[in-house]
């Protein structure tokens, strides 16, 4: 039921879409040097690698510098790309990796293998399903960039403080996923999108 969801869901955004994703490809062109997609390798199910797709939001090498982002106004962001982030467009993408089976409309986030390989036995257990687009934790963190920003080490504030506990929230949603649980996760997302 889910996988059929995801592929009836990503197909119809990315058709739906196909005119918005047009804008921002050109916003993006007009804006900065480089390519319009950000292509990353992040850890999915099983703890197998895959690409995962971003619209670019911010200058060509930035992740050299972080992998983590810090504050609302990183420098590294573009100016096109502070809006993108800030309704979480450059999200958008994802819906390629949803259809090709990598994720899942609602799933935990996915990591990037540096942090992966700090998990406990335990907190590997998160790969077990689908990464998703969104989560329970990302609404619960939705001000993660401005939590960091305030942290003398944002690093080290990331890794053992916010890490940890999105893991635990991850947790608790693979306990309790369902369709309907999925659903309103989605829901709850578009009325923190809206908010922003």
């Amino acid at each position: 039921m889910k996988r059929i969801f995801d592929i009836v869901a990503s197909g119809l955004g990315i058709i739906l879409l196909s005119p918005f994703f047009l804008i921002l490809f050109i916003c993006i062109k007009l804006d900065s040097k480089g390519s319009v997609l950000y292509k990353q390798i992040r850890v999915g199910r099983f703890n197998k690698d895959f690409e995962l797709y971003k619209f670019r939001s911010m200058a060509i090498g930035s992740d050299k510098k972080s992998l983590i982002t810090i504050g609302g106004h990183d420098s590294r962001i573009t100016r096109s790309g502070y809006y993108i982030r800030k309704f979480k467009l450059d999200e958008l993408p994802q819906l390629i990796n949803v259809l090709k089976g990598d994720m899942s409309i609602v799933g935990p986030r996915p990591e990037v293998r540096k942090y992966v390989d700090l998990y406990s036995k335990e907190q590997l257990h998160v790969l077990d399903v689908r990464p998703g687009i969104t989560d329970m934790a990302s609404i619960c963190y939705r001000n993660e960039n401005e939590l960091l920003e305030k942290s003398n080490d944002p690093e080290t504030f990331y890794r053992e403080v916010v890490m940890q506990d999105k893991l635990a929230i991850n947790k608790e949603y693979i306990e309790k996923s369902s369709f309907c649980f999925d659903l309103k996760l989605i829901f709850k997302t578009l009325k923190v999108i809206i908010k922003n």
